[in-house]
């Protein structure tokens, strides 16, 4: 159970790093996979957003518990500096893409990419993933196809698909 990180994108700093190899072990014995940890910050303190997943899925119940885990195990490690928010939520269906494993999970599917500068004159590529190696991604939109380096990468998440169409 659990996915090993193999990479973070660039907006994920060493910190989050630390905080995935301290917390995975701990949120995989409660029986849940960390699919993966997200930090903004601002004026009043930040905001650590951690997402849990399971095959049966993700209640509310299962969040206050891993909440209340990692709350705990923060505190006394004294992992993050001022004031913050811990929240921990399901990836959902639109769910972020964190590791080159999670991108091979959803080969085929649709993907936005936010990316960090621009390609093609595009900070933004929404498609479907045809490819995924150790360096890159490959989105085709329309008729044309993206090779995005990973650390070109500064969010990534499914698009989840209605039963009905959406005009572009």
């Amino acid at each position: 159970m659990g996915l090993a990180p193999t990479f973070f994108f660039q907006h994920m700093i060493n910190q989050e790093a630390t905080l995935v190899v301290m917390l995975q072990p701990i949120v995989n014995a409660m029986g849940y996979d960390l699919w993966g940890i997200e930090r903004s910050g601002g004026a009043r303190g930040s905001l650590l957003r951690i997402y849990i997943d399971n095959v049966t899925g993700i209640t509310l119940n299962d969040c206050e518990r891993v909440s209340d885990q990692v709350a705990g195990i923060l505190d006394v490690k004294d992992s993050i500096h001022g004031p913050y928010t811990l929240e921990v939520s399901s990836p959902g269906l639109d769910r972020p893409l964190f590791t080159k494993e999670h991108f091979d999970l959803y080969k085929e599917h649709t993907v936005r990419v936010r990316l960090q500068g621009k390609l093609h004159g595009r900070t933004n590529v929404v498609g479907k993933l045809t490819a995924v190696t150790d360096e890159s991604v490959s989105i085709k939109d329309q008729d044309e196809t993206f090779i995005i380096p990973l650390q070109m990468i500064g969010k990534a998440n499914l698009v989840h698909q209605t039963s009905r169409s959406v005009a572009r």
